[in-house]
């Protein structure tokens, strides 16, 4: 069987803060690797587009200004993004893009943005400009795939009230400085902190993304249906992150 995946980049020219065209890159290279089919769109503000008929809605992060200017045509969107989450569309939300699908976010300077309202979790800001940065190491578990997931974080929002998170803290802050937690799964969206980008150093989170965007289309594809893809580089830059954190 042919299959092909169709993604879709809201806000690809003022939400790629932290490299996150290096996500789309690794998704694109390891479909075209075996054989589905990749097609890129992007969605700028006041482009008409119907996100729901795309298999994945990627939308990265960007700073306070970024994400004020974007806030009126998102919330736009609001029910065509309902509407694209009740077609089985995936969607994968790095940082900006994570804090804007809960109620709110509390920018540095105090002023409150709305958010999509989607999930009960908030954005509140670190006390004083204080930030949650650096490498940070989290346990996951993607459905039945159980995986640690490496990446960077560098915020100041301090997200709570998240029901369903991602993964475990191992190494870092995670959602607030004392959560314990990072990032928010539900089967629908996936939410997190982690950027430099996050795809790069997870391959396997890389193709867990690619097999739920397939479902769309395939709702019997599974993530053993994908070819292995032999690459020794990427294992072993794993294998020296969690050796240089001391993390088995």
């Amino acid at each position: 069987m042919n299959y092909s995946l169709d993604v879709c980049w809201m806000y690809h020219d003022i939400m790629d803060l932290y490299g996150d065209k290096g996500n789309m890159m690794v998704l694109k290279k390891r479909c075209e690797d075996r054989g589905i089919k990749f097609t890129l769109d992007t969605c700028g503000i006041q482009q008409k587009k119907d996100l729901s008929i795309y298999d994945l809605v990627f939308l990265g992060g960007g700073a306070d200004k970024e994400q004020i200017s974007l806030i009126p045509d998102l919330l736009s969107r609001k029910e065509n993004i309902q509407k694209a989450m009740d077609e089985k569309t995936f969607i994968l939300l790095i940082c900006g893009g994570y804090q804007l699908f809960g109620q709110y976010y509390i920018a540095a300077d105090g002023s409150k943005i709305n958010g999509l309202g989607f999930y009960p979790y908030y954005t509140d800001t670190g006390e004083q400009g204080k930030r949650c940065i650096g490498n940070i190491i989290i346990n996951a578990k993607l459905d039945d795939l159980e995986t640690k997931i490496i990446g960077f974080e560098n915020h100041g929002g301090q997200t709570k009230n998240v029901v369903t998170p991602l993964g475990k803290v191992i190494k870092g802050y995670g959602n607030s400085f004392d959560a314990g937690f990072e990032g928010f799964y539900n089967g629908k969206i996936l939410g997190t902190y982690l950027h430099g980008p996050l795809l790069p150093k997870n391959p396997e989170v890389a193709d867990f993304v690619i097999t739920k965007a397939l479902q769309k289309r395939h709702p019997s594809f599974s993530y053993s249906d994908l070819s292995l893809i032999d690459n020794p580089f990427e294992n072993k830059a794993r294998e020296v992150l969690l050796q240089r954190f001391q993390i088995k």
